[in-house]
């Protein structure tokens, strides 16, 4: 059975609520700065930012992008058009399509990133604040990560 939620709890819910959106708009506000739509920021982030082991495959940015694959597809075309990524071959399975940054992404995706650094370091006391409450000390934190993974 579910422990009582608290006041504090409620409360830190609704700040984590509103530095999350309030960091998202930042982002979506930045990446237009630069004439580059969020989705297409996003995208070059997860690019560059794949776990180790994985590439970029359009099916694996799908995921990452949290949209459907034909989605992915529109969105790479519309970025290679604009230069900012190629598409290449796999080189273990041909027929998979793996999305590179090309220069201009990459630098690209540096200026936006530095800024988003500095926009994270404003709100991180904030987050974490909220992230310490809702989850006590870190052994129940990870209690609660082993439970979600097992």
């Amino acid at each position: 059975m579910a422990s009582r939620v608290t006041n504090g709890e409620y409360r830190a819910l609704a700040e984590l609520r509103y530095q999350l959106r309030r960091f998202l708009q930042f982002s979506e506000r930045t990446a237009r700065s630069e004439n580059v739509e969020p989705q297409q920021h996003q995208l070059l982030l997860a690019i560059k930012g794949m776990p180790d082991g994985s590439v970029a495959s359009v099916g694996a940015l799908a995921e990452r992008l949290q949209v459907r694959h034909h989605s992915a597809v529109e969105l790479v075309d519309r970025m290679e058009a604009g230069g900012l990524v190629r598409r290449g071959r796999g080189s273990g399975d041909r027929r998979r399509v793996i999305v590179r940054l090309t220069r201009r992404g990459e630098g690209l995706l540096a200026r936006l990133s530095r800024h988003h650094r500095i926009e994270l370091r404003s709100v991180a006391p904030a987050l974490l604040r909220a992230l310490h409450t809702l989850l006590g000390d870190g052994s129940s934190a990870r209690r609660h990560i082993r439970r979600r993974n097992a």
